[in-house]
C-alpha cells in the first residue's frame, strides 16, 4: 500500500489532493517511464543508475525530459521525508502528456512528474517460479525499455499466480529466457554465473549491472550468454535480483526442483550486495551531513 504523501510535478500533496486529469493522453495509452528506488536508512539507493536509465529510456521514447536529476532527487527525498520512510521503495513516474488526439486543453507540463514511497513487499524464499512462451519480444524496438505500458508484466504473473507460482520465467520469441516479470534472473553452474544478455529482451536492471561489478571483485564470474529453460532446470542454483528485493533464491521452475535453494552461492551475493548498500548509503550520509 503507498504512503499517504505524494508529490506531484512540483508539489507535495496528500494523496486525496493529487489529481490526474483525463486528458493526460500518456497515462492513458502508456506513454511513459518508472523506476522503482530502494531506501535504506532514509536514503535512495543507486539513484544516479536509475536516473540514467531514466535518461536512456526517454531519449528512445521520445519522451520529453523538463526535470534534472539533482532536482528530482531533492524531490524524492521530499517524499521519503514526509512519509517518514526508513526502510522502504519508492518509484518515480514520468509521464507524456501532449500527445496524440485524445489530450485536453488544460496547461499542465509536457511530462507529469509523480513520485511516492511504499513499504518493502513480502516475499516467500525459496521462490516458485512457472514458465511462458512468448512472453517477451526482444526484437522489438522498445524491448528492454521499463514503459508505465505494464499490462504484459501484471497480466503474466496473475496468470502465474492462479497455478500457484510466485512470478514466471518469461522467454522470448526463439524460445531462450529473458527475465521474470520484474527480476532479472541468473543461474550458477560449477560456481560461475550466467544470465541473459540484453539482447534476450530483458530489462537492463539496476540490481543486475551492481552485480555484474561486485560478483567479479569476490573472484565469481558472471557471464551474459542466450539461455534456455533446460539451463536452469540443470543449474546448481538459480536466483533473481531486483530492487525490492535484492537477491532470491529460486526452488522450482515449472515443475522443476532446483537442488539448492538459496544456495551457497547465492547467499554470497546476497552478503556483497548487502554491504555494497550499505557502503553506499553510509558514503551518501556522511556527505549529507556535511
Amino acid at each position: 500500500m503507498i504512503h499517504r504523501y505524494v508529490f506531484h510535478n512540483d508539489t507535495l500533496l496528500p494523496i486525496e489532493k493529487v489529481r490526474l486529469s483525463p486528458g493526460q493522453a500518456g497515462l492513458l495509452c502508456g506513454w511513459g517511464l518508472f523506476t522503482t528506488v530502494r531506501i535504506s536508512r532514509g536514503e535512495a539507493f543507486a539513484y544516479e543508475r536509475h536516473w540514467r536509465r531514466l535518461e536512456k529510456d526517454a531519449a528512445l521514447i521520445r519522451l520529453p525530459m523538463p526535470y534534472t536529476a539533482a532536482r528530482v532527487r531533492v524531490d524524492l527525498h521530499e517524499v521519503i521525508r514526509a512519509n517518514n520512510v526508513t526502510e522502504g521503495s519508492a518509484r518515480i513516474y514520468l509521464v507524456h502528456n501532449q500527445i496524440g488526439f485524445w489530450r485536453s486543453d488544460e496547461p499542465q507540463p509536457q511530462t507529469d512528474l509523480i513520485i511516492y514511497s511504499a513499504p518493502l513487499p513480502e516475499y516467500r524464499e525459496p521462490i516458485r517460479l512457472g514458465l511462458r512462451p512468448h512472453g517477451r519480444h526482444a526484437s522489438a524496438p522498445l524491448a528492454g525499455v521499463k514503459s508505465i505500458s505494464w499490462l504484459p508484466n501484471v497480466w503474466a504473473v496473475a496468470e502465474a499466480q492462479k497455478e500457484g507460482y510466485d512470478e514466471v520465467v518469461l522467454l522470448n520469441e526463439r524460445g531462450e529466457v529473458a527475465e521474470c516479470t520484474a527480476a532479472n534472473i541468473f543461474a550458477i553452474k560449477d560456481g560461475k554465473i550466467h544470465t541473459p544478455p540484453l539482447n534476450s529482451g530483458c530489462l537492463e536492471g539496476i540490481t543486475r549491472g551492481i552485480l555484474f561489478e561486485i560478483a567479479p571483485e569476490a573472484g565469481i564470474a558472471v557471464l551474459e550468454h542466450a539461455l534456455r529453460p533446460e539451463d536452469l532446470y540443470s543449474a546448481d542454483e538459480v536466483f533473481i535480483s531486483s530492487t525490492n528485493r535484492n537477491i532470491i533464491g529460486v526452488g522450482e521452475i515449472a515443475g522443476h526442483k532446483i537442488a539448492s535453494a538459496p544456495g551457497k552461492v547465492t547467499h554470497q551475493l546476497e552478503e556483497l550486495l548487502v554491504a555494497h548498500v550499505t557502503d553506499y548509503v553510509t558514503r551518501r550520509l556522511a556527505t549529507a551531513s556535511h
